[in-house]
């Protein structure tokens, strides 16, 4: 299953509009590239909506958000969604601040997304319209764990359900839910926090998946499990003197090595 995924970007290379932050824009034009897709990067207003018109999907991002860039997901959502193209929100630090809640609360009310990626508390902000976020991370009480398992999963499908779309929620435990199944993955590893970025990547290799892809439920699940691996991976090969910058390189490396047999074989999830 996650195998055909991605084979299937690399295969077809759509080219994913990306409106994302400028911390890690660099990062996921690489990662992008990393999995055999395209990735192009417009945030002006002017050009928004031309350009996600040649394009195959796109993923709106809310790190840095100012009043032009606002204007031009509003401007590119639309323009996606008249084209039928997939759509990726990533809601970064949603509850944060006033601004980027209620940016994010704007974008889904006047944009059907077909995923919606975040941690928890980001999500949490979304379904309940408030809430709050430690800056762009989760709130150490809202992170799923095991003892907390059934109650995350269950509202990952609730919220899924009422927006009618794929929720990605990510953290030491994964979860991608379209309301109906909820796979629960537990690839990564912890240092993979310590790097800037590594959510921004996985919303635009995301973005890709889902528009190569047939099904987005599994499309998204092959994505998180593929750079969740790829931080396995990248962490086997780090030697003594490294640190989250080469750590950094060395995921985009493996996610750029991996091929469709190894993913299959090294994903690790299970369906609710």
């Amino acid at each position: 299953m996650f195998k055909e995924c991605l084979d299937s970007v690399k295969e077809n290379s759509p080219l994913i509009h990306n409106i994302t932050n400028y911390v890690t824009v660099n990062d996921v034009a690489n990662a992008i590239l990393a999995v055999g897709a395209s990735p192009i990067m417009a945030d002006e207003k002017k050009e928004a909506a031309e350009i996600t018109s040649i394009c195959n999907g796109l993923n709106i991002n809310i790190g840095t958000l100012n009043r032009n860039t606002i204007r031009a997901m509003l401007a590119a959502g639309k323009k996606a969604q008249s084209l039928n193209h997939k759509i990726l929100l990533d809601p970064v630090g949603a509850g944060a601040s006033t601004l980027r809640t209620k940016t994010a609360l704007a974008l889904i009310s006047k944009i059907k997304f077909d995923v919606i990626r975040g941690n928890i508390s980001e999500i949490k902000t979304l379904a309940t319209g408030s809430g709050k976020t430690k800056g762009v991370d989760a709130n150490i009480e809202d992170a799923v764990s095991e003892s907390n398992l059934e109650s995350a999963v269950a509202f990952a499908k609730n919220f899924a359900e009422k927006q009618n779309c794929v929720v990605a929620i990510t953290g030491a435990i994964d979860l991608v839910s379209d309301g109906k199944k909820c796979f629960v993955i537990r690839n990564g590893k912890p240092q993979m926090g310590r790097i800037t970025g590594t959510g921004c990547q996985l919303s635009g290799i995301m973005t890709a998946f889902i528009c190569a892809g047939k099904n987005t439920l599994e499309s998204s699940a092959a994505a998180v499990c593929a750079m969740g691996l790829a931080g396995e991976i990248a962490w086997q090969k780090m030697q003594e003197g490294d640190g989250n910058s080469t750590y950094r390189n060395r995921i985009i490396d493996a996610l750029f090595n991996m091929t469709g047999t190894e993913l299959e074989a090294g994903a690790k999830y299970e369906i609710r």
